[in-house]
């Protein structure tokens, strides 16, 4: 049962339960639209285009699609995140220091001087008499006395009884002295206290003095000695705790004070720490101790040795039972202090929960810390001061503390405790007279509980904090409240990070701690829930725990199968807290089996053994591979176990995990299972047996750099900066080799080479940069070359025709994984420069060389990283470069020219840049390339000096005495130096964030849903009844639209023209893009500019497609660059406050010397996938959920496709259009997924445009060709199209199909705009803009049709862009 519905069944509680059980909770509606999402795929594999063209009854869902994509925790503020995690040494040790206080010895001073009273003293008659409940004049004198004395040391025993104690009965000043110095000399560190009984001497002086005697015989006295409390105070020392029990007392604190401020200032320049110094006094200074009979004569000491005995005393006078009790069945009360099932016990465990929750809520928690959780001792005294505070001033005595305390004693807590002493004193008649009597508990903490429970229905972060948390500690120590108890402070620590603090101010972190050493089946969901709420906040426990063996107690937990997979997801993230960074925690986990217990449920849900469905919980996958990369992070003994159990093979199989955290994390640890010699224990010299372990090690060093390859391309930034990652740490312990590969192909370049046709490389020489003359543009770089370097050694080429071969190890997995493939392009193999660049004695010291084919591909990959369209990753990318020597260039950003590169004037170096080693050389770049530049300094020792977050590398232009020194091809020798610091090498990597950021998902609320659900149904439901509307009228009401009524006209100012455009669904908005990748947001009602931002700050490519995602929600812009890179914001519309939500590169692969700066792409929102293709030979199917390629689709055409459309009714169905003016339809449920292909065009010229018809037809199709020609296509007859409208004569530029009205429109180079209905008639046409002068419109480069209402945009080459409607404006 999950957490949330054991607080369900058991306390009726409406709570929502976790993740994996909301749908529970959810009306039947939201549950039908749950699962079209799940069932959407079975359904669809069934059905085929080609046996479906029978009509399908209209429905609503059909146009209003329920899916949503991109809306999940990692896609809030990926870009801008900076790692954080839980804290090494925050809230934990603040509340639970580790130099925790404890009171080693007592010295007991009783000034009592029996049968003689003081002389500034007059008596009452009756007055008080008894001290320690012992009638002084009931004996001898001296036999008194030390009746009193052992009754004392007894009474301070209860609270304390691991203290010495030595009593003082009636003292000289030396034995008091003597007393001091041997308490302190035994306590050594510990605490002292020192205990003042004063009724037998006269009160202390004005200036501080208490009074002792002075001995003649055993018997007599002479005369009162004074002691100053400074002479007391340098013989006690600290830390210490005075008590003084005598008039007033007051007047010793005041002195105290006053040395304590003397003490401060004399060492105000120096760090002499605050003094430990701790005093409780009896009375005020101008005040008498009470003398009534009704009190005991040490009252005060008495209220703080046995408050039970006194507090029922002194309540049972005034309680409505004051007639059936009395002084002698109180001392009667049956049970034991410690016993909590007995009426003493009870009535102490009441008190102990009133007067905590009393100093809790009253005093600052810093104060509560130290007087009422650091030592067991001070604790008791102040709890009970709080008595004597509320008995005494009802005797017109103040006792007062330093630290001073605000008063307590009108504290609405009291009147609880009244009551429950009322009603437990109720039974002591019957239980005195009946021993065998069964004592019937009070319900005070059931009550309690029961208020707690109503605060957290109510209450929140800024409201008073709940007063009961002190009493639901107290209940933990309760089997029977237990329960019910840690449930309730589970839903507390879950409302954020404030509730942990105060739960751990409070002192629970000792309570759950215990309770780990359990085994009560019941409490281990809720224990591991609420150690999952305070590790995501603070790991400084991580000793404890493992000291008191509590990472047995989550390994149980998480290796049993009666728990849900997201219950035992939080054990793992305990687990993986305890092992981060810490060595003992690694050593003790792998002694306890953890590393097999998480491979075997990761075995499970990978499918090699088989187990329950809910095995496969993404949460639980994800944590199990981030507590095993942390296990075997930097830990050489757990990396060899994981090698031997096959670990990399098991993390392969996550790889195509559809959730990109499970895909992230298992990255996560495949990196850290790269040894980069940072275990700090491994060292000394290598055995032959090593020899073997290294061939292991290599082999499974390479099984884990093939994985990662294949997913450098993933969709989701999250996967490819765990790559990035993971890449950096492979080049630090292979940094020479991959340097070495790199050098090679600048000092011998070879045709076909991989990397002598990459522009942005350059070799760094002497005499300043050199660059490879030939430059290829970007769609050529990297993938396209990697054929020949695939054929090394036993692999195959990987790719042939432009289609993967799954022969390859690299792609075994499918293209599922995203692996960047290529044509085979050329049969040269470059093995002889390989076996050059590593005969030159660089190979590393620290790792055996690796397979050569594989290095380059890993610069391979570099490259593609430090290309990636997420600004984070491409920067994670060139940090990996700079690893291995390869700094980038900074660049100016030019137009683009005719020409490939130019070498420009020096600039200074971009602010994006930062953490990059710079040259002085820069290079100006266009076409897109990544300027890099190749170094190799010379190996000598570098001076300390630091860039931001990254150690500078070494470049000759900075070290100008160096230049004479031999140049050998290494990299910087920070990099490549064996035997170097650990510790500071860590730092010049750069570090993973999927932990820390998915440690995030722990300390944001779990057990409550968000409280905006029901705005954003209301909004979706007026908009789905928006767009309901206006598709009828779409449908029934446009016949005979012209849309020749121009009601907007906006000047976007692109210098290029408008090269894409868009109009919003539900507000009177336009969006616009040019070729330079400037993205313009305008209100064309209001004719304001809304947000302007550029789509990226590379050098230009130009964007070729816009496209609303999640439109019925709070929708995304996605913008499609003519490379294929995509990228999608959030707040696009607001001025400044874009986000960047994803980015990744939709193209994988291309033909052989033709650049990808014609991807074409669409967005279906149902299924929500993106279609994308260009000059390759595969269609590319996004599956943007997932953010996951799900396929690659072979075209199977010689020609590139040149326009691409998706049905927005029919799921998995879409056009595409070629260069050659064919049509082929594709449905990816389909076993062959093409379904038809069709010539409508009879000139073979490139398709412009591409679309479905409105309506739900399933195969009717409009194509129109550059010729100029607009062809209607029905595939059950595709060979010819029924119907041709010859729209315009060789300059067609732009066509648009409405959604839901039968309107088509046309552009054309020669400025004008044509409008047909589905019957082939023209219903209008457009030439020139609604001006004063009539002027002619631009040469049109785009058009798109409002999706629910009749209106059309239009961009031009002149930056104008036009919102046309029909004859009368439509009313918004």
């Amino acid at each position: 049962m999950a957490l949330g519905d054991l607080m369900a069944s058991q306390f009726s509680q409406s709570l929502v339960p976790l993740t994996n059980h909301l749908e529970e909770c959810l009306s039947r509606d939201e549950v039908d639209i749950l699962g079209q999402r799940r069932d959407r795929d079975a359904e669809n594999a069934s059905t085929s285009i080609v046996n479906a063209t029978a009509a399908t009854a209209p429905t609503s869902l059909a146009y209003l699609p329920q899916t949503l994509v991109l809306c999940e925790l990692r896609h809030e503020s990926f870009e801008t995140y900076v790692p954080s995690g839980p804290s090494e040494s925050g809230l934990i040790s603040k509340w639970w220091p580790k130099d925790r206080m404890k009171t080693g010895c007592v010295a007991l001073v009783l000034c009592l001087n029996i049968s003689v009273d003081p002389p500034d003293v007059i008596k009452i008659s009756p007055c008080a008499r008894m001290e320690c409940w012992i009638d002084p004049f009931s004996m001898a004198p001296q036999k008194a006395l030390e009746a009193i004395g052992k009754n004392l040391s007894l009474q301070y025993e209860r609270w304390q009884p691991r203290a010495r104690y030595k009593p003082q009965l009636d003292p000289t000043v030396e034995e008091v002295k003597k007393l001091c110095t041997t308490c302190r000399k035994y306590a050594k560190t510990e605490r002292v206290l020192f205990h003042y009984n004063g009724h037998g001497v006269p009160k202390p002086t004005p200036n501080g003095e208490i009074w002792l005697f002075n001995k003649v015989s055993e018997t007599s006295y002479t005369q009162y000695i004074p002691l100053q409390i400074s002479e007391l105070d340098s013989w006690l020392k600290t830390p210490s705790i005075y008590v003084f029990d005598c008039s007033a007392a007051g007047m010793i604190v005041s002195a105290f004070a006053e040395l304590q401020d003397l003490s401060a200032s004399s060492s105000s320049g120096t760090t002499t720490p605050t003094r430990d110094c701790i005093l409780l006094a009896a009375c005020d200074a101008h005040e008498t101790l009470p003398q009534s009979a009704e009190f005991p004569a040490d009252v005060f000491t008495s209220c703080l040795t046995t408050p039970i005995k006194m507090a029922l005393r002194w309540f049972c006078t005034r309680s409505l039972l004051r007639g059936s009790l009395n002084y002698s069945l109180i001392d009667r009360i049956p049970g034991r202090q410690n016993d909590r099932k007995t009426l003493l016990g009870e009535l102490n465990w009441i008190f102990t929960a009133v007067t905590d929750t009393i100093a809790w809520n009253v005093l600052p928690h810093e104060t509560f810390q130290k007087l009422f959780r650091q030592d067991l001792l001070v604790a008791s005294l102040f709890r009970n001061f709080l008595l004597a505070e509320r008995i005494l001033r009802t005797a017109n005595c103040t006792p007062i503390s330093f630290p001073s305390l605000p008063p307590t004693h009108q504290h609405h807590m009291w009147d609880s405790w009244d009551m429950a002493a009322e009603i437990c004193l109720s039974q002591l008649p019957g239980l005195v007279e009946d021993p065998n009597a069964e004592f019937q508990p009070s319900p005070f903490f059931t009550e309690q509980l029961t208020a707690f429970e109503v605060w957290l229905d109510h209450g929140s972060e800024h409201k008073k904090p709940p007063e009961q948390l002190p009493i639901v500690l107290q209940v933990l120590l309760s089997q029977y409240h237990r329960f019910r108890a840690l449930v309730l402070l589970g839903r507390f620590l879950d409302m954020g990070s404030w509730a942990v603090d105060l739960a751990l101010s409070v002192g629970i972190f000792p309570y759950v701690l215990k309770l780990l050493q359990t085994t009560t089946p019941e409490l281990r969901q809720i224990l591991v829930f609420i150690w999952t709420k305070i590790l995501a906040l603070d790991k400084s426990c991580q000793v404890d725990l493992v000291k008191d063996g509590g990472h047995t107690y989550f390994i149980r937990f998480l290796d049993s199968m009666e728990a849900f997979p997201e219950q035992r997801a939080m054990a793992a993230f305990v687990l993986a807290v305890i092992v981060d960074g810490h060595r003992r925690g690694q050593e003790a986990c792998i002694e306890a089996g953890l590393l097999h217990v998480c491979l075997k449920h990761l075995q499970s849900s990978s499918g090699v053994s088989s187990q329950s469905e809910t095995q496969t919980e993404p949460l639980f996958l994800q944590w199990l591979c981030l507590c095993l990369g942390k296990l075997w992070e930097d830990f050489t003994e757990a990396q060899i176990v994981a090698l031997q159990a096959e670990a990399p093979a098991v993390f392969a199989h996550l790889l195509s995990e559809p959730q990109p955290e499970v895909r992230a994390s298992a990255v996560f640890a495949l990196g850290t299972l790269l040894d980069v010699g940072f275990d700090s224990s491994r060292e000394g010299g290598v055995g032959g047996d090593e020899d073997c372990d290294d061939d292991e090690k290599s082999k499974a060093e390479v099984s884990i750099i093939k994985c990662l390859l294949n997913v450098v391309s993933d969709g989701s930034p999250l996967v490819r900066a765990e790559v990035a990652v993971a890449l950096a740490r492979f080049a630090f312990g292979h940094n020479k080799q991959l340097k070495a590969i790199a050098a090679a192909y600048w000092k011998k370049p070879q045709p076909n080479s991989v990397l002598s046709s990459l522009p942005s490389f350059a070799m760094k020489s002497t005499s300043g940069y050199t660059t490879p003359t030939q430059y290829v543009q970007h769609g050529t770089m990297g993938p396209s070359q990697i054929g020949p370097v695939f054929r090394s050694g036993d692999s195959q080429a990987i790719v042939r025709d432009g289609r993967v071969s799954t022969s390859s190890p690299l792609t075994s997995s499918g293209v599922m994984h995203g692996s960047p493939v290529s044509d085979d392009s050329s049969q040269h193999s470059d093995s002889g420069i390989f076996n050059d660049c590593l005969s030159n004695g660089v190979a590393s010291a620290r790792q055996r060389p690796l397979d050569n084919a594989l290095y380059a591909q890993c610069v391979l990959a570099m490259l593609t990283l430090a290309k990636d369209p997420s600004p984070r990753n491409a920067s994670l990318g060139r940090r990996v470069l700079s690893i291995i020597g390869i700094e980038q260039v900074v660049t100016k950003s030019v137009k683009p020219s005719g020409n490939m590169a130019r070498l420009s004037d020096s600039i200074a170096p971009s602010p994006s840049l930062a953490g990059l080693a710079r040259s002085s050389s820069w290079f100006d770049m266009s076409g897109g390339h990544l300027p890099l530049t190749f170094r190799t300094p010379p190996v000598s020792p570098p001076r300390p000096s630091y860039l931001p977050g990254i150690r500078r590398v070494c470049s000759l232009e900075f070290r100008p005495h160096i230049m004479n020194s031999p140049d050998t091809g290494l990299a910087d020798p920070l990099l490549s130096a064996v035997g170097s610091d650990a510790a500071s090498d860590r730092s010049f990597l750069p570090q993973s964030t999927i932990y820390s950021w998915s440690c995030g998902h722990f300390s944001k609320p779990i057990l409550t849903a968000a409280d905006d659900s029901e705005e954003v149904m209301v909004r979706r439901e007026e908009r789905e009844k928006f767009a309901l509307d206006h598709i009828a009228k779409c449908q029934h009401s446009c016949t005979v639209s012209s849309l020749q009524n121009q009601i907007a006209s906006w000047d976007t100012k692109f210098e290029t023209g408008t090269r894409a455009i868009l109009l919003h669904p539900f507000s009177p908005v336009v969006i616009a893009a040019d070729d330079t990748e400037r993205i313009r947001i305008w209100n064309y009602e209001e004719a304001t500019l809304m947000n302007s931002f550029d789509n990226h700050g590379l050098i230009d490519k130009g964007i070729s497609k816009l496209c609303l995602v999640n439109e019925l929600d709070d929708s995304l812009l996605l913008a499609a660059s003519c490379d294929g890179n995509i990228r999608i914001w959030k707040d696009y519309n607001l001025r400044g406050k874009q986000k960047l939500v994803t980015a990744f590169s939709s193209i994988h692969g291309h033909r052989p010397g033709v650049r990808n700066d014609n991807v074409v792409v669409d967005w279906q929102q149902q299924p929500g996938y993106l279609y994308s293709s260009g000059e390759t030979s595969s269609i590319m199917v996004w599956d943007l959920e997932k953010e996951q390629l799900v396929h690659s689709i072979p075209s199977l055409s010689d020609c590139s496709i040149s326009a691409l459309s998706a049905s927005q009714v029919h799921p998995g169905h879409f056009a595409a259009g070629f260069l050659d003016g064919s049509v082929r339809l594709y449905d990816i449920r389909a076993p062959e997924m093409l379904i038809c292909t069709s010539r409508p065009h009879t000139q073979r010229v490139r398709v412009v445009g591409i679309g479905f018809q409105p309506g739900f037809e399933h195969g009717k199709i409009v194509s129109a060709s550059q010729a100029g020609d607009i062809q209607f296509i029905d595939i059950r007859w595709p060979k010819d199209a029924y119907l041709t409208i010859d729209a315009h004569r060789g300059s067609l530029t732009a066509l648009a199909v409405h959604r839901h009205a039968p309107l088509i429109a046309s552009g054309s180079a020669k400025q004008l705009i044509k409008v047909f209905n589905l019957e082939g008639e023209q219903l209008g046409s457009i030439k020139y803009l609604s001006t004063f002068m009539a002027q002619k419109i631009g040469s049109v480069s785009c058009l798109a049709f409002h999706p629910y209402e009749v209106l059309l945009a239009a961009g031009a080459a002149d930056a104008c862009v036009s919102v046309y409607a029909d004859e009368i404006a439509p009313g918004r």
